[in-house]
This record gives C-alpha cells, structure tokens and sequence, in this order.
C-alpha cells in the first residue's frame, strides 16, 4: 500500500542516485586524464602576467654541428667612436628627425631610370644593420629585368584579388578604402626598380652544416627600416608592401631556397609627376614615447 501511493518518488531519488554516480564517475575520468579546462583557464589567469622566455635547447638535436657560428679566437678591436659636442648631436638628431618625417608612401612611380650604383649603396646600408649573432639573415633580391617585374605583378594581382574579395574581410577592406588602393599593382611594373626582402631561417656553414640564424625576422624589419631610410636620403621614394600569400610562388621564381621567406617588397624609383598622396599626420611624441 506504502509503494503503491509513494513509488514515484522512490523512481525520482533513483534517477537521481543514479545521475550523481555518473557524474562523479567523469569527473574521476577527467582528472585522471589531466587538468580541466576550468582549471586551465584558473591556471593562465594566474600565470598570465609571467613573460615567457624561448628556449632554443631543443635546437641541439636538430644541428650536427654546434660549434660557434663566428671564429672561437675572434678578434675584438677598439670601437672607431667620434664624440661629438651636445649641440651638434641635437642639430643633427633635429636635421634627421625633419629628413625623414618628409618620407610618403608612394603608389605612383616615374619610369625614368635610377643609377645601379645608387641601388648598391642603398642596399650595402642595408647591411650595416645589427643581426642576432651577427648571422645577417637577409637577402635582398634586386629586380630590373621587365619581364621578370610582369611577372612578379602577375602572381601579386592574383593573389591580392583573391584577398581583396575573401580573404581580407570587410573591416579590413573598408580601412584601406581611403587610401584608394587595390589588387591592381601598376607601381610593380612602373618603378624601375623592385627590392625584395627575403628572410634567412638559416644558412648552410662550408661544410655543409646548418648555421641558424637567430632573431631573423627582428634583424631583418632592422635592417629593412635602413633601407627605407637610405631610400629616402638618396632622393628616391619606395611603397612599402607585404605580398599575402605571394611569397613561395616569388620564391620559386627568383630561385631562392626554401630556407628563405619573403619579408616585404619594395617599388623604388622617382615618383610620377601626377603622383598624389594621403593628406595624413604622424602621432605626436607624447602618443608614442614613454618616458621613466
């Protein structure tokens, strides 16, 4: 009679019984399976303010030989340092800092020729630019041949219509919009001259051996703001572009092996009598310095 008027409620505490041992029994699983993902999240807010270093350790195992890449009796040699008076320091910083805040982007070039020479010093400055173990991961591709700079617009174009219509999205698309840009690229053909910037990942020691080269992609945005720097000095004017997507069809191209990676390309020449650019102010010191 007892069950008769009371056996639903033995069915509900059954199923609840058996809901609470099911559970218990994945929360065993879980944690012998490793840590949560609750207690992963618990874990990085705790750690999150922790600056992790790399570590190349593991480079051992991949590298035959791990003598020093520079000579172990390297010489070392006074520093050449020409002192000069606090105010001809400020004169020139000033001078400097006015030079360059003249430097524009530009998307409209003359075809008239530029000097080679002058092409060779730009680049020799290049690389003077400090380097992670002195390794100097940089290679920079120098293209005046016509035929050639077709076709480096024809494998851009390609890609950046692509990137333009699917792979850039809308809010990317409409912050370009102002600065009346787009997949067609005639500077790439119009300049007279294009420098490609190929990162090295590493180099191949006499013996054959791999050398690694560390901090490339630091050393060579270093030694490729020089160059934009020596552009400017020298009377000529460069459009500073990355090629989405482009870089192991110009790889192949230009010949260059697979330890190296396409940094960034720059159009270099005189810029077209037309040529016209964005009425854009720089950030005020306060805006990008901080001072201790």
């Amino acid at each position: 009679m007892f069950l008769e008027l009371y056996w639903q409620y033995f069915v509900a505490g059954l199923v609840l019984w058996l809901t609470a041992k099911v559970g218990m029994n994945i929360r065993k699983k879980s944690s012998s399976n490793g840590p949560s993902t609750i207690q992963k999240v618990k874990d990085f807010k705790e750690n999150d303010n922790q600056e992790i270093e790399s570590d190349d350790s593991d480079l051992d195992e991949q590298f035959e030989d791990i003598s020093p890449a520079l000579p172990k009796d390297l010489k070392h040699i006074p520093l050449p340092f020409n002192k000069r008076p606090v105010q001809e320091s400020l004169k020139r910083s000033q001078e400097f800092y006015q030079l360059l805040n003249m430097r524009r982007t530009v998307r409209r070039f003359s075809s008239e020729n530029v000097p080679e020479a002058i092409i060779d010093n730009i680049i020799k400055t290049a690389g003077t630019a400090p380097s992670g173990a002195h390794t100097e991961p940089w290679t920079y591709v120098v293209i005046k041949d016509p035929e050639i700079k077709q076709q480096v617009r024809q494998i851009i174009e390609e890609e950046e219509e692509i990137n333009y219509k699917k792979r850039m999205g809308k809010v990317w698309t409409t912050d370009l919009q102002p600065l009346r840009t787009n997949w067609v690229k005639e500077y790439l053909t119009d300049a007279p001259y294009l420098i490609l910037v190929f990162k090295q990942t590493y180099s191949l020691k006499p013996d054959g051996t791999k050398k690694l080269h560390y901090y490339n992609e630091q050393s060579v945005s270093i030694s490729a703001g020089i160059l934009l720097a020596a552009i400017h000095y020298s009377g000529l004017v460069a459009l500073t572009s990355t090629p989405l997507n482009c870089g192991p069809a110009l790889r192949t191209l230009l010949g260059r092996p697979k330890s190296e990676k396409l940094t960034l390309l720059f159009p270099v020449g005189y810029p077209a009598e037309d040529s016209l650019i964005p009425d854009l102010n720089r950030k005020p010191l306060e805006e990008i310095m901080v001072k201790f």
